[in-house]
């Protein structure tokens, strides 16, 4: 389960590559703020008092375990970018994936004892599932009209949430409410696997439009 949790995320990220090979990921940059993130939350531990079975444990579990750790490489990739630290070309879901090698090696050795499939199977498949749903699920959204963005976005903000609860269901062993959670999370990123298989590549590129860049007269088809 260790080695599970150590590979989990390494292995899913070269699947894109090997299916994306023209994806970019910015991997330097990415593996480097994921190392740092990983040194900060050593130091200063969890955030939350994980407490009982209730409130407490899901709110910690959201925060230091599931959620917290992979929203944050998802919205510093949107400032990045704005800010010009990485380029537009760079993909969503690859640089996401690639911070969290860093945090999956950290937590493979940190949560080996007591040894708990909830932690060390569980929560690396929670983290592809948000990471590869959640950017494959903003590139739809922002190519779309409002009538498909709106439920996308709403999508996107349950998305962790249900993940996060997932956890916690199985966690407070209630395993047929975390089940269905886990599905329901789960199922934005096999879409988007599945489109990797058939060559539909949801990264942003640079400077790119509707006209197809290939042909210098598109009009010339209409005339």
């Amino acid at each position: 389960m260790g080695l599970f949790c150590l590979f989990w995320i390494p292995m899913f990220c070269l699947l894109r590559r090997l299916l994306l090979p023209e994806s970019r990921g910015g991997s330097v940059w990415a593996l480097i703020f994921g190392s740092v993130a990983v040194v900060a939350q050593y130091f200063a531990g969890p955030l939350v008092d994980p407490g009982g079975f209730g409130l407490d444990r899901w709110t910690a579990g959201f925060v230091d375990v599931v959620g917290v750790p992979v929203l944050v490489p998802l919205v510093l990739y949107l400032l990045f970018v704005e800010m010009g630290l990485v380029s537009r070309r760079v993909d969503h879901a690859g640089f996401v994936l690639l911070w969290l090698i860093p945090l999956s090696a950290y937590r493979a050795i940190q949560w080996i004892s007591p040894r708990s499939p909830v932690t060390l199977i569980l929560v690396p498949v929670l983290w592809s599932a948000i990471a590869v749903g959640m950017a494959g699920m903003f590139e739809v959204a922002r190519k779309s009209r409002w009538h498909l963005a709106v439920p996308l976005a709403v999508c996107m903000a349950a998305l962790p949430f249900a993940a996060a609860t997932s956890w916690w269901a199985f966690f407070s062993h209630r395993p047929g409410l975390g089940l269905a959670l886990l599905v329901a999370s789960v199922v934005p990123a096999l879409v988007c696997v599945v489109s990797w298989f058939r060559g539909w590549n949801m990264a942003p590129n640079e400077g790119s439009s509707y006209i197809d860049e290939e042909d210098p007269y598109p009009d010339a088809r209409n005339g």
